[in-house]
């Protein structure tokens, strides 16, 4: 898996866990189209081999910004074509965050606003720290949320807060995403990283292809009826019975010791 990307600190943590960074701190990790590429091959790799990684972190460098959404300053000069052009890789960015075969946790250490509030809304689940505030804010620039914010946002928190949030583009604070289900733990920022590696371990820790496979049909839940979802995950089951981890995990079980899950 390649490490060394220019908008992106990448790092393998305890083997399993991988630690995706935005890393333009200068510009409160505006996403700009540089950025965007970054990311998104970043997660197609993953798609196509997982490499040993259990566990994603997604967190961005300093304390002030998770991100603050698009780079308006390289869309300045932007004409019309170059903005459809530009946004055609952000919407592949996000569908290749979304499409992660391993879970993703966002660690929001700063403001997450417009496509920040969206990437972290593709995670799986997000931590923040007490002083990020959150915001999609394209209404005020004369757009609207265009990477699944109109999606993501409702299944959060309600359609009726959802449109109070979008309409007027004014930011929330971690507590109110928090109380709202938006945010499952708000820490402070000197122990979000150690939280969050916390979980991330406990989920690398369980057999890989169960939590790939638990992922997906969650991820396939939210649009299904119960009875096909239902189906899917009765699939999904069965394939697991047959494999070595789960004979490890009964033999383990009855050994009274750890298992070692190997992912197969």
């Amino acid at each position: 898996m390649r490490m060394d990307y220019e908008t992106l600190h990448v790092e393998r943590v305890d083997e399993h866990i991988l630690i995706v960074m935005f890393d333009r701190p200068e510009v409160l990790n505006a996403r700009n189209t540089q950025m965007a590429l970054d990311q998104m091959e970043v997660m197609r790799s993953l798609y196509v081999d997982t490499d040993g990684i259990r566990v994603v972190i997604l967190t961005a460098r300093g304390e002030k910004a998770f991100s603050a959404g698009g780079d308006l300053k390289e869309r300045k000069t932007m004409t019309e074509a170059d903005w459809h052009r530009q946004h055609a890789i952000f919407e592949q960015n996000i569908m290749a965050l979304r499409d992660c075969p391993v879970p993703v946790i966002a660690a929001v250490n700063g403001v997450a606003y417009a496509g920040g509030l969206e990437n972290a809304l593709n995670c799986d689940f997000i931590y923040a720290a007490d002083h990020a505030r959150f915001a999609l804010t394209e209404v005020k620039l004369g757009i609207m949320p265009g990477c699944t914010g109109t999606q993501n946002l409702p299944r959060a928190v309600g359609s009726r807060r959802a449109k109070e949030i979008i309409l007027t583009g004014e930011p929330f604070s971690a507590q109110d995403a928090y109380n709202w289900g938006l945010v499952n733990k708000v820490v402070p920022y000197a122990y979000l990283m150690d939280e969050t590696l916390a979980t991330a371990r406990k989920i690398a820790a369980n057999a890989p292809l169960s939590t790939l496979r638990a992922k997906r049909a969650l991820s396939v839940a939210e649009n299904l009826d119960p009875h096909t979802g239902f189906q899917f995950e009765l699939e999904a089951y069965n394939r697991l019975v047959g494999t070595e981890d789960r004979v490890e995990a009964v033999n383990a079980f009855n050994e009274k010791r750890s298992p070692k899950f190997k992912g197969k």
